[in-house]
């Protein structure tokens, strides 16, 4: 399976977004599936908040244990991350429209009607894996332009 396709499978199995993106790089950032897991575990739905949709938080974490600085003196780490962060952020706004979970999906998924609107319009298990799929075109866009 490519990332794309690890990526939407982990969501499918009840996973949050944040978790997905994550964990379907996990082999080349160096951690494990459960390392991952964990990691994105508090970032799903906009870290439950409706905020930075999770998909992306994970593309960051993907982005960030790939080019992220390494020490306090690491200067041209932190420039790289800066640029990575950057790069993400903008891309996925220009191909999904914002970056905002409760943008994403028209509604307040903190309230109980706004949850409910996102179940009754299938917007979980519908629209958010084509932003977890969105999310790894973007990172491994930005992966190939490092190299």
């Amino acid at each position: 399976m490519n990332h794309k396709e690890k990526a939407v499978n982990y969501f499918s199995q009840k996973l949050h977004c944040s978790q997905s993106v994550l964990a379907a790089f996990a082999e080349e950032c160096g951690i494990t599936e459960e390392e991952a897991f964990k990691l994105g575990s508090c970032f799903g739905g906009g870290m439950r908040k409706g905020e930075v949709c999770g998909a992306v938080t994970g593309a960051l974490m993907v982005l960030g244990l790939l080019y992220g600085q390494k020490s306090a003196g690491d200067t041209e780490g932190r420039q790289l991350s800066n640029k990575v962060n950057d790069l993400m952020m903008d891309r996925f706004k220009e191909k999904c429209g914002s970056y905002i979970c409760n943008d994403l999906l028209g509604c307040d998924i903190t309230t109980k009607e706004g949850h409910q609107y996102c179940m009754d319009n299938k917007l979980f298990t519908e629209f958010c894996p084509k932003m977890v799929a969105a999310a790894v075109e973007v990172v491994e866009e930005i992966i190939l332009e490092q190299k």
